[in-house]
């Protein structure tokens, strides 16, 4: 079988230069990588093995020794375990398996000197890094061969990619630290140049999932963005409208690179366990309430002279999100449903969704929660709400975003409170439109609120059992008790006791 490459080289003119690619390398990491390192006795492969770990320590005074004699040296790193090793004095392949390197690899990153001596147990997919001198060129002077094998061939491409993005943006010597991610595969970067800070956003190609309904995939029926073009043509939307999105610096939609304003880290949470700042609350639901006031456009210009339909939050989009619930979170409780239950739950959301879907359709960024909302203090009014991590918006009910924020799966948002803001966003609406209806608000409110929770319920125990990631379970209780605050208006009196047969509560792990 043809094991796939891709192979660039980097000129490293002096030691400044090495350091600075190093810490492209550590940006690029993912658990489960290997990285190799070759060349000739004082090539530099352990100063460059230096330099990524303490960039990804954070420390750049960290020890590092050579693990020449050891064989290999394990560091415990803020986002993952990586294994040094110097396979030099090796004697036998057979030491591999004693070092433990397999176990490391499978959860952490192995970074190798001297991988010929592996032999054919080396693994076929893997980074390597060829360092070469260049006696005429100076002592300093290397030059790097990269290439990804296999699976990380793609990956080499991609940096390669982003190499030239950033020389032609102008950011090349720009100092880099990759951002604590979210759940998704964007990978997100603090960039700063000549002291001016910018956000780097590296988001591949969504690739489509297998068809599960109609021969789509999950990602099409639900209408999340399959690239980084909703993200651009949302935030000149937004901007256009007089809200705080990020200004994109500059842009690379064919491969997924954006260069975005840096809006900082003042949170919209405080203290352990964080807890919602009930005045920045507050702005947010004044700035939904303005927004439902606009009117919005459905098609949007994007950069490159080609334009963005938003999609259409439809009944089919609702329905597969809240049938994460049956699929992921009821298996997940030791239970499951048959066809008949399952047909029984689709026919109530159907019912339950027609006002909403027949009501006042807008912007629904889908994800307006804590964490994707950033305090601006230099700016006015609602121009303090900083709007993150709006790409999967959609044309859909206003009641959406209100019921995102107001019940903020990630922080817990006391009752009162929710009824406070709720009640702010209600009478500013009433306040520019006279036709605002508060009791048929209420009811589609509660309606977007019990959808959004089944919908996360699914999601977490997804992201436990499949993606393992079983950290998104401490956040199951507040969710549940948020669907059940949900489910007790009228409106969803036929869903509410579906639920009390067939859904088992979630009260702790």
């Amino acid at each position: 079988m043809t094991v796939r490459v891709s192979r660039f080289t980097v000129p490293l003119e002096n030691e400044q230069a090495t350091q600075r690619f190093a810490v492209e390398i550590a940006n690029a990491l993912e658990p489960g990588d290997l990285v190799t390192l070759s060349g000739d006795l004082g090539a530099g492969k352990t100063a460059f093995a230096r330099a990524l770990i303490r960039h990804m320590a954070g420390d750049p005074n960290l020890a590092v020794p050579s693990p020449t004699f050891t064989l290999m040296q394990v560091y415990e790193l803020p986002r993952l375990t990586l294994a040094h090793a110097d396979l030099y004095r090796l004697s036998s392949v057979d030491e591999l398996t004693e070092l433990g390197l397999d176990e490391i690899a499978a959860t952490g990153v192995v970074l190798m000197e001297w991988p010929d001596r592996a032999g054919d147990r080396l693994p076929a997919d893997r980074l390597d890094i060829a360092l070469s001198l260049s006696a005429a060129r100076g002592d300093q002077y290397r030059d790097a061969e990269v290439t990804g094998y296999g699976r990380l061939a793609q990956r080499v491409a991609r940096i390669e990619a982003l190499r030239t993005f950033l020389r032609e943006s102008g950011y090349a010597l720009a100092e880099r630290q990759r951002m604590q991610g979210d759940a998704s595969t964007r990978l997100y970067e603090r960039i700063t140049r000549d002291g001016k800070p910018a956000i780097l956003m590296n988001a591949p190609r969504r690739p489509d999932g297998p068809p599960v309904r109609d021969g789509k995939p999950y990602s099409t029926i639900a209408h999340l963005a399959e690239d980084v073009r909703p993200f651009v043509a949302m935030a000149d939307g937004l901007r256009a409208l007089g809200f705080s999105a990020p200004e994109i610096y500059a842009a690379d939609l064919d491969h997924g690179f954006l260069l975005l304003e840096d809006f900082g880290a003042e949170p919209f949470v405080a203290g352990t366990p964080p807890a919602p700042i009930a005045a920045r609350y507050g702005e947010a639901a004044e700035l939904l309430a303005a927004l439902h006031t606009r009117q919005v456009e459905a098609i949007l210009p994007l950069p490159d002279g080609t334009r963005y339909a938003i999609p259409s939050y439809d009944k089919n989009a609702f329905l597969i999100e809240a049938e994460l619930l049956l699929d992921w979170y009821i298996p997940h409780r030791g239970l499951a449903v048959d066809d008949g239950e399952r047909e029984a739950f689709r026919q109530l959301w159907l019912s339950a969704l027609k006002p909403a879907l027949d009501g006042q359709q807008t912007w629904v960024l889908r994800d307006f929660h804590s964490p994707n909302l950033i305090w601006l203090p230099d700016r006015a009014g609602i121009g303090r709400v900083g709007l993150l991590d709006f790409q999967d918006a959609v044309i859909g009910p206003t009641g959406y975003d209100v019921a995102s924020l107001l019940q903020d799966a990630r922080v817990d948002v006391p009752e009162q409170l929710e009824r406070e803001l709720f009640a702010r966003y209600v009478a500013s609406r009433g306040r520019t439109d006279a036709s605002f209806d508060p009791d048929e608000f209420a009811a589609i409110y509660s309606v977007m609120a019990a959808q959004r929770a089944t919908k996360i319920l699914g999601i977490f125990a997804r992201l436990d059992r499949r993606d393992g990631k079983p950290q998104y379970l401490r956040h199951m209780p507040r969710v549940w008790r948020y669907l059940q605050r949900a489910l007790a208006h009228t409106a969803l009196a036929g869903l509410s006791a579906w639920y009390k047969d067939n859904v088992p509560a979630f009260n702790g792990l």
